[in-house]
């Protein structure tokens, strides 16, 4: 199978970034190493490629109605420019995907959606769309392949963000420049004379921002950040560096902490979940996990000793003389903010709660770990 390529793929080829399959795309997983990349997140700024990111658009009178309908959180909340983090369930209230959704105008969303999903989403919504009861216009467009975006995030962007567009928003949070924008606002900038979505949500734990821009502008943009951000110390930053990240702040990758047959409750994503806003897909299912009837939970987790760090699909034990397999790592790496061994993972809800002793088993040895609390990785105060 031919992989798909991002509008940046010849960016990376390059700054001689180590190409890598993820998700049907051919992405960079590093350029440099993914300690250095991870820690210039952390400590300055790194820019990512999202372009393989899907793009979904959601206009008219009824639109507003339709989400409501399908996805787990509740989209009244959102005034014009705000955003929130939620999850499209089915009726066995299984994740169809994670994904965010903007309100870019009174009567237009946007999603953003796992490059994995963008397919099984379209078709979902598709077919939730054909059913609906709600007569108002409701317009579905996938606009996944007119686009590109990217992700630059850190400590210093905000130093330097504003020097890559031209004046304030023209749509979205109407705000006087970028650096304005509120957590999970969006706004329309422009970007040589081209007009760009920039929101604030973030996937590493630090502050900063994606922008979302024409597949025609996108390389031209990456270069400009690139430049006004070389004075903070930004970096171009992999897939690698991205995973440990996310890692550590305890957020969900889709395919590993998520899928069709995990549900927000088991994930440990309840409070993405409106209960009190009505009827929607999975409602039953979640509402009866809610009231305690589950027989997983994820966890976060930190190993205790020395070694090689947890990875997908290892054994997660009980502790102590009478161990006995409870469950699976879902997502596990080596912190390099934390020099050790970190993951999550589902184990019975007898052993979910915080400072839970468990073992890890990581090439054919159970080491110990703990249950902690996310994120794992706290900044100092």
């Amino acid at each position: 199978m031919r992989l798909k390529r991002t509008p940046l793929f010849e960016t990376h080829a390059r700054l001689g970034a180590r190409l890598i399959e993820f998700g049907g795309w051919e992405m960079p997983v590093l350029y440099t190493g993914i300690l250095e990349e991870h820690l210039a997140v952390r400590r300055a700024a790194g820019v990512f490629d999202i372009s393989h990111m899907g793009e979904i658009q959601v206009i008219g009178a009824g639109a507003e109605s339709f989400l409501n309908q399908i996805l787990t959180n509740d989209v009244r909340t959102l005034s014009v420019g705000q955003g929130q983090y939620t999850l499209l369930c089915n009726p066995a209230g299984g994740v169809v995907d994670d994904l965010y959704v903007f309100r870019v105008d009174d009567e237009e969303y946007l999603l953003i959606v796992n490059a994995s999903r963008v397919g099984a989403d379209w078709d979902w919504l598709q077919g939730q769309l054909d059913t609906t009861a709600i007569t108002e216009v409701i317009r579905l467009k996938d606009v996944s392949s007119a686009y590109g975006g990217i992700a630059v995030q850190g400590p210093r962007v905000a130093e330097f963000v504003n020097d890559v567009f031209s004046g304030g928003a023209l749509r979205g949070a109407l705000v006087p420049r970028v650096t304005d924008l509120r957590k999970n606002q969006i706004g329309i900038f422009l970007f040589n004379g081209v007009s760009v979505f920039v929101s604030r949500t973030g996937y590493t734990g630090e502050d900063g921002f994606e922008i979302i821009a024409s597949a025609e502008s996108i390389a031209a943009l990456w270069d400009r950040v690139m430049a006004v951000g070389q004075a903070a110390g930004t970096r171009p930053a992999g897939l690698g560096a991205r995973d440990t990240l996310r890692t550590e702040m305890g957020y969900p990758l889709y395919g590993q902490d998520l899928s069709e047959t995990i549900t927000p409750m088991e994930a440990g994503l309840g409070g993405f979940v409106a209960m009190d806003k009505g009827e929607f897909v999975g409602r039953a299912v979640l509402a009866a996990q809610q009231g305690g009837t589950m027989g997983r939970r994820a966890v976060a987790f930190q190993v205790t000793a020395k070694g090689p760090p947890p990875r997908p699909h290892y054994a997660i034990w009980s502790a102590g003389p009478d161990a006995r397999a409870l469950g699976h790592v879902s997502s596990g790496t080596q912190s390099p903010s934390l020099n050790c061994g970190i993951g999550m993972g589902f184990v019975p809800p007898s052993h979910a709660a915080v400072g839970t002793a468990l073992d890890i088993e990581i090439r054919g040895q159970r080491v110990p770990a703990v249950v902690v609390r996310k994120p794992i990785y706290r900044k100092p105060v």
